[in-house]
């Protein structure tokens, strides 16, 4: 996907739109929420009160952003399959949400109950230390693991069936080490012990993670995506480190609940092209470590089904449950 055609084009189409239609006009009606299925602090957070005020200014209506914790985001994400299709809810998400259909029960059906709308971008995993570790990059890393029992290290994510968790296991499949994974109840509490240093390593996203590799408090070791990362100066990718082909970046999108009529949806993808495509906003969205992709809903859909195949996948493989 190309950034700028993708954010180019949806302006375009929004502006050739015709004129709103009666019924088009009658939404949004009352506040619209944005359900994070995350506690506060985290990337899909950060996104969400990002695109919070702008949306509110565009739609005309106050923008609330509600915080259902729990699950690896399946408590937020079954919140917003039970609210009213009528355009007044909306389901922000980061890469889990492709993922969790794998390892647990749910109580709703990704595919089947919420429409995608918008896939707002992506960025990088940063594999990160506390320098207080006996090791200074990923390479001293294999060799330390190799040299303890296996699963002697821990590294704390954000929780089971995220991108980090899974990516993390293939990682350690292709460096043949084992390690035992500390999940968390989002990004925000992991970060907290892996800056302590209660974990030895800790994987997250750029947004929460590379403030702090910036600052020192945390030693960057590699990042998921296939070049090294813009923001992270002296962070290796993993291709880069000898891991040909390993390449897991994380991503972020608006869904609806399924029924939502066609006209509001279409109305929130341009609302969200929109206001992504503004300078200011976009500056500040790509300053948290993300990639501005402004996705339509129809190429959303084709890359969640080949997420959530893909990912399928190495869970199947590697026996991966949501009791670790």
């Amino acid at each position: 996907m190309k950034r700028r055609t993708l954010i180019g084009g949806l302006a375009l189409a929004s502006s050739v739109l015709p004129p709103a239609s009666a019924q088009d006009a009658a939404w949004p009606t009352r506040p619209i929420r944005l359900v994070v299925g995350w506690p506060p602090g985290g990337s899909v957070d950060i996104l969400a009160r990002l695109l919070q005020s702008r949306l509110q200014a565009v739609l005309g209506q106050p923008v609330l952003v509600e915080n259902r914790a729990g699950a690896t985001g399946s408590v937020g994400a079954a919140e917003a399959a039970r609210a009213p299709a009528d355009g007044h809810t909306w389901l922000v998400v980061v890469d889990s949400h492709a993922i969790v259909p794998s390892i647990m029960t749910l109580p709703y059906d990704t595919r089947r109950d919420f429409a995608p709308v918008t896939l707002i971008g992506r960025g990088p995993l940063v594999v990160t230390s506390h320098p207080s570790a006996p090791w200074s990059s990923f390479p001293e890393l294999v060799r330390f693991a190799r040299s303890r029992p296996r699963g002697a290290i821990h590294y704390a994510t954000a929780g089971i069936g995220t991108m980090m968790h899974v990516a993390m296991v293939q990682l350690c499949n292709l460096a043949d080490i084992q390690l035992t994974h500390v999940p968390y109840r989002g990004g925000a509490p992991a970060l907290q012990d892996a800056l302590g240093g209660q974990v030895p390593l800790f994987v997250t996203n750029a947004p929460v993670g590379g403030p702090h590799v910036r600052s020192g408090a945390l030693k960057g070791l590699g990042v998921t995506t296939r070049a090294a990362w813009r923001d992270l100066p002296g962070v290796p990718s993993f291709h880069e480190l000898g891991f040909d082909g390993f390449e897991a970046p994380t991503w972020w999108g608006v869904f609806a609940p399924t029924g939502v009529p066609v006209h509001i949806t279409r109305r929130m993808e341009n609302a969200l092209s929109g206001v992504l495509a503004e300078p200011e906003l976009r500056a500040r969205v790509e300053a948290q470590g993300m990639d501005v992709l402004a996705a339509p809903a129809d190429d959303f859909a084709s890359f969640l089904d080949t997420e959530m195949a893909r990912w399928a996948r190495v869970v199947r493989e590697n026996g991966i449950r949501v009791d670790g």
